[in-house]
């Protein structure tokens, strides 16, 4: 086992098991940030449910919004994701950021498939 995995062990075994499934969790999603293999341009409306955790809303918005490159995503969620079980900050208020975050990309994704290419 190498140090990074024995780090990771030893953090996993420090937490509470709801920690732990929420870890657990985020590491699937993770997993299974890779581009989006259809680049279809129109959000999915996939309201968003009274009682939601992080990690379904994270899913949620990637399965609302499946024209954006989950990589390019990967840090700003990573870090509300950290701020949420590490911190303990509202998932509501993590929620709503991460709607945000994922909105105000899309815009981008829309503005550059408007503009003209450059020849």
């Amino acid at each position: 086992m190498t140090r990074e995995e024995q780090a990771l062990l030893k953090l996993y075994r420090n937490l509470s098991r709801g920690r732990r499934e929420g870890l657990i969790d985020y590491a699937r999603y993770l997993e299974g940030c890779e581009p989006p293999k259809d680049q279809i341009s129109e959000k999915v409306d996939i309201p968003r449910p009274e009682e939601e955790s992080v990690v379904a809303a994270i899913r949620r918005l990637t399965s609302s919004y499946p024209m954006l490159e989950r990589t390019t995503l990967l840090d700003q969620t990573t870090g509300l994701m950290a701020q949420h079980l590490m911190q303990g900050r509202e998932a509501s208020e993590v929620i709503d950021q991460l709607e945000e975050l994922f909105q105000e990309r899309y815009g981008k994704f829309l503005q550059q498939q408007t503009e003209p290419v450059d020849k």
